[in-house]
């Protein structure tokens, strides 16, 4: 009975190895193949593009609405110092304006203008388009759907705090 309890034991423990290592090497898989397309998908980019954060800060205030700074720095996981030369580009070319919260007027909120909604979507419709392509050329309608939920699930992980 006491060998049967400890090699129970340690076919349990060996199945949580492997679940780990399974975790591990799909979590492996996951970020070089986001991180593969991410490479992709920025020479899509067009040449005369906002960097990466721009865009980044420009597509938060898009989807999120009116944000503080500081709100937007923990969106973006930097520090609030580091969006400062960001911002007051983006405000001096006219992408975003600030404004005082009406709540509050001691806060600045942030706001795209609607010349940053369109060096937005300018910006991405490039990117969307040769996806769409490859993803039609590649995957069938079920791997498109499939991937399409599976974006859902990154997005919710890179949420995480």
């Amino acid at each position: 009975m006491l060998i049967y309890f400890v090699v129970l034991r340690l076919s349990m423990v060996n199945c949580s190895k492997i679940q780990l290592m399974n975790s591990v090497e799909a979590a492996s898989t996951v970020r070089r193949a986001v991180g593969a397309l991410g490479r992709r998908l920025r020479a899509q980019r067009p040449a005369d593009s906002l960097s990466a954060t721009k865009l980044s800060v420009l597509g938060q205030l898009y989807r999120r609405g009116s944000l503080t700074a500081a709100e937007l720095a923990d969106l973006e996981r930097i520090q609030p110092q580091s969006l400062t030369r960001v911002l007051a580009d983006l405000v001096e070319g006219g992408l975003i304006s600030r404004r005082a919260d009406a709540n509050d007027g001691r806060r600045q909120l942030l706001d795209v203008s609607g010349e940053g909604r369109a060096v937005l979507t300018g910006d991405m419709q490039k990117r969307d388009a040769w996806l769409a392509k490859a993803m039609a050329k590649e995957l069938s309608v079920t791997e498109q759907e499939l991937l399409r939920l599976a974006a859902q699930l990154l997005e919710r992980l890179a949420d995480v705090n």
